[in-house]
């Protein structure tokens, strides 16, 4: 439905034509805005609801596991189970922080959820067969764990911003509320995140429908085929503003494969679209201060690039 209203407002309503620059990129801004704004909304909701009910000590107990990196294993194999796209897999990445989980558990979610899930696993061993598809879920886990704990070791917490750690004192702990009151603190805080927050989806997502709707189609494929040594980062880099889960991107990562583009270099790309968006790192500048946000795209790309050349070296 989000689709053919997008398809209406930008190709009978305004009358531009399909497979023009300007209509791909107003079309892709106005489905995707919508489709991240409902997903935003109604998963801060429903996890709201559920921090009413459940104390925030049981989530951090269940994930700050006194043996050490087991919580980082836990949070990303949590983040298969839920597939949440990198945008809307913020709002519980906030959840996680707010409840007194370590930042770098955190970060395992934050880049598990949206990079590893069920729907890309499916996906993948249809169109590539069952070892291409636990290579990629393989992979993922690693990156999320490996990548988290790095952060954690680096005692980053000052870099998260203020706003956050506030949150943990208050409505977030009341317990025995009656079920007209959890629902009214789920959408006070829903709104009050929408508002801080929406001004960097707009933006995020804009940028990412220019690149969606401007650059060319072949663009990967001519500047990150076999001969390059660079393929693999320069896929990266091209992934990053480009904004999609991990089910939107099989099809494309399908086609560059049919191309001849390698295994790895297509993986290190998906990888890239699926957890490191440019709309992504939009929303989270009004979670993190920079230096911990640089730190969170540095440390996952360099493990994806290492992914894409390890990947190319032994298929």
């Amino acid at each position: 439905m989000l689709k053919q209203t997008a398809d209406y407002l930008t190709f009978d309503l305004l009358g531009l034509t399909p497979g023009t620059h300007l209509g791909e990129a107003l079309n892709f801004f106005l489905y995707d805005t919508t489709k991240i704004f409902l997903l935003l909304a109604t998963i801060i909701y429903i996890v709201a609801i559920i921090r009413t009910s459940f104390p925030p000590e049981k989530t951090k107990r269940m994930l700050s596991h006194k043996r050490e990196y087991m919580g980082n294993i836990l949070a990303a194999l949590l983040g298969i189970v839920t597939p949440f796209c990198s945008c809307s897999a913020v709002p519980l990445f906030i959840g996680f922080v707010e409840s007194g989980v370590p930042l770098g558990v955190t970060f395992s979610f934050l880049i598990s959820s949206p990079m590893v899930n069920e729907v890309a696993l499916i996906m993948l061993w249809g169109l590539f067969g069952w070892k291409i598809a636990l290579i990629y879920i393989g992979t993922g886990l690693v990156v999320a764990i490996v990548a988290g704990i790095v952060i954690g070791k680096l005692k980053m917490e000052k870099y998260v911003q203020d706003y956050v750690w506030e949150m943990q004192v208050g409505n977030a702990e009341i317990v025995e509320q009656t079920f007209r009151q959890k629902l009214d603190y789920a959408r006070e805080y829903t709104l009050g995140l929408l508002k801080k927050i929406w001004p960097y989806v707009i933006i995020g997502v804009g940028i990412g429908a220019f690149i969606h709707g401007y650059a060319p189609q072949d663009f990967l494929v001519r500047y990150a085929g076999r001969d390059n040594p660079f393929a693999v980062p320069l896929a990266v880099l091209i992934g990053v503003p480009l904004y999609s889960n991990a089910a939107g991107v099989i099809p494309i990562v399908h086609a560059l494969m049919e191309k001849g583009l390698p295994i790895g270099t297509t993986l290190a790309f998906m990888m890239a679209v699926t957890a490191l968006s440019f709309p992504e790192a939009i929303i989270l500048k009004n979670v993190l201060k920079n230096r911990l946000l640089a730190v969170f795209f540095g440390t996952v790309a360099v493990a994806i690039v290492l992914v894409g050349y390890l990947f190319n070296a032994i298929l």
